[in-house]
């Protein structure tokens, strides 16, 4: 193990669930403004999960008011408190970008609850 790996390894977190492209996630974010603190919570669909180690980051989209929203989040930041999967998606690609480009009923996934009980 070089010096670098043994510095990242102090950093790695254990505490997240196992999540992957296409499920539907609630990440439990801490939020400074100015002297106050104070955790939001953002739900929406992972489109993808990219890098290694430390560098690790996953993308959540959701739709607010209409308008499609994204935002990265680092996977060991200390910043997320939890992230809760709320349903699993099945999908056969680990980029879901075709999303961006669907509205409404098209823009659903299969849940993988749903295709166990057939």
């Amino acid at each position: 193990m070089n010096l670098l790996q043994y510095v990242q390894s102090g950093h790695v977190r254990f505490d997240l669930p196992d999540f992957k492209t296409g499920d539907i996630v609630k990440v439990h974010g801490r939020i400074i403004e100015g002297e106050k603190e104070r955790i939001q919570v953002y739900e929406g669909v992972v489109l993808r999960r990219a890098g290694a180690s430390t560098s690790a980051t996953f993308t959540v989209r959701k739709i607010s008011n209409g308008i499609g929203v994204e935002r990265v989040f680092p996977v060991h930041s200390p910043r997320i408190l939890k992230v809760e999967v709320v349903s699993s998606g099945k999908v056969r690609r680990s980029r879901i970008y075709y999303l961006r480009n669907l509205q409404g009923k098209a823009a659903k996934l299969k849940k993988i609850s749903d295709l166990t009980a057939n």
